[in-house]
């Protein structure tokens, strides 16, 4: 039952973190002066803190960790690149050229790290 509770709560965060980071990259290009209200810059990160307590809660329950299956290093190391190109989308961008790149690229890498999730192997395309 743990387990069920888990996975649907990480499933959830990974939804509700897509879909306002979506929104946050469409404000960036749209109505900057949005991403500054204050829930706009706490929200995510709560979300975000239940997303991760939430995988690392499946990982040892499951004892499936990186570094040990190759799927789950893949989604790590997914998850960096996808972290490093959201701050430079949303935050960190020099131009709005720039942010738009990094913007669609990190939806890019998060369609990857949900294949990689759904298949449970490095590259799911080999399949």
């Amino acid at each position: 039952m743990t387990y069920v509770i888990l996975k649907y709560t990480h499933v959830a965060a990974v939804v509700a973190s897509f879909t306002l980071f979506f929104v946050r990259g469409l404000w960036m290009m749209t109505a900057p002066e949005k991403l500054a209200v204050r829930w706009v810059r706490v929200v995510p990160h709560v979300i975000d803190t239940v997303l991760l307590v939430s995988a690392i809660a499946l990982a040892a329950i499951t004892a499936q960790y990186p570094f040990v299956q190759q799927w789950l290093t893949a989604k790590v190391l997914a998850l960096l690149a996808y972290i490093l190109l959201g701050t430079v989308a949303i935050r960190r961008g020099r131009t709005r050229r720039v942010r738009i790149v990094a913007w669609i690229l990190a939806l890019i890498v998060f369609g990857y790290m949900v294949a990689i999730a759904r298949a449970r192997v490095p590259f799911p395309w080999d399949i």
